[in-house]
């Protein structure tokens, strides 16, 4: 067996579920029979990091956002040549910023919904007004305002009027400067995990939120959001989402897992949301659910990613 280190926590504003995910992890890293080192990433990351090698056969990261899930803390890795899970550098930059993953989306024929990008520089130079009036005119009511490079739904917002989305944009820029505004689509929200070396689809699994829409507290209270999976859709429809989920994984480079979520409009539709390249590992989670519909323990999935751990640059190669 080998020594893992588990990197957890970190400093963005999904720290708490990170330090969660790191726990559920490790517990079953130990189980395996693996000797863990618990690292809580703090500010200090590229000592942290450094202090790694040589100590550890690999890096498990159960980081999520920002200076974690984004390229950076994967990018130290390959310098330090810590093997490490989950995508590498490239992947995990762009599956962060949700307006360069739709691009590519777009570009391989994945439907995704309506947007407008706004800059915090656009509103300081139009006003708010002016730019929520053009995003109205564009894309019309309801829709969802997103900050480009937050995760777990931080920052984000349902618009139905312009006075709620002016408020709504307000509220997202100070999460980030740039903000995705898409069409809010009503139906269903489904979401397909991608497990391991392949890699292996796992069952569509629809999610119910009580509140209707699947915010940060629904994702992380117990008892608010009822799990559906395999999801009620039929074979024909799940054998669809399979196969974009596994052409968006490719398409963004992704490697050990991904989750990739859609939503599904009340006239037939589907639409890819996003791509996810570190999904939550809590007991609410929604990778390690679909992996039990297929018959997959939780220590046998941390067992699956474990074994996909890797340098992603050839050191004797190009780019």
């Amino acid at each position: 067996m080998s020594r893992v280190a588990v990197l957890k926590g970190g400093i963005s504003s999904e720290r708490e579920v990170s330090l969660l995910s790191g726990a559920a992890v490790s517990k079953a890293l130990t189980e395996l029979g693996h000797e863990v080192l618990d690292v809580d990433m703090g500010p200090e990351v590229v000592e942290q990091l450094a202090g790694l090698r040589g100590r550890v056969d690999a890096a498990f990261i159960v980081l999520h956002g920002r200076l974690g899930e984004d390229g950076t803390v994967q990018g130290l890795l390959e310098l330090l040549g810590i093997p490490y899970t989950g995508s590498g550098v490239m992947a995990s930059a762009v599956a962060m910023d949700k307006l360069m993953t739709k691009r590519i989306l777009e570009a391989e024929s994945i439907p995704v919904a309506e947007d407008v990008a706004v800059s915090a520089a656009e509103i300081a130079g139009s006003g708010l007004a002016k730019v929520a009036s053009g995003v109205a005119l564009d894309l019309g009511f309801p829709c969802m305002v997103k900050p480009n490079c937050e995760g777990s739904t931080v920052g984000a917002s349902k618009a139905s009027n312009i006075e709620e989305l002016e408020k709504a944009v307000v509220e997202g820029l100070e999460y980030d400067d740039l903000l995705l505004i898409e069409r809010y689509i009503e139906g269903r929200e489904m979401t397909v995990g991608l497990l391991g070396e392949g890699p292996l689809v796992l069952p569509v699994l629809e999610v119910v939120a009580s509140k209707g829409l699947y915010d940060y507290e629904c994702k992380y209270t117990k008892g608010m959001t009822e799990y559906i999976v395999p999801a009620a859709i039929d074979d024909r429809l799940a054998g669809e989402l399979g196969r974009l989920s596994l052409r968006a994984h490719h398409a963004l480079g992704c490697e050990g897992f991904s989750r990739v979520d859609f939503m599904l409009d009340e006239a037939g539709g589907y639409y890819c949301l996003e791509v996810n390249t570190i999904p939550g590992m809590t007991e609410l989670s929604l990778i390690p659910k679909a992996a039990a519909a297929a018959g997959y323990s939780f220590t046998q999935v941390v067992e699956m990613i474990l074994a996909t751990a890797s340098l992603k640059i050839d050191r004797g190669k190009g780019c």
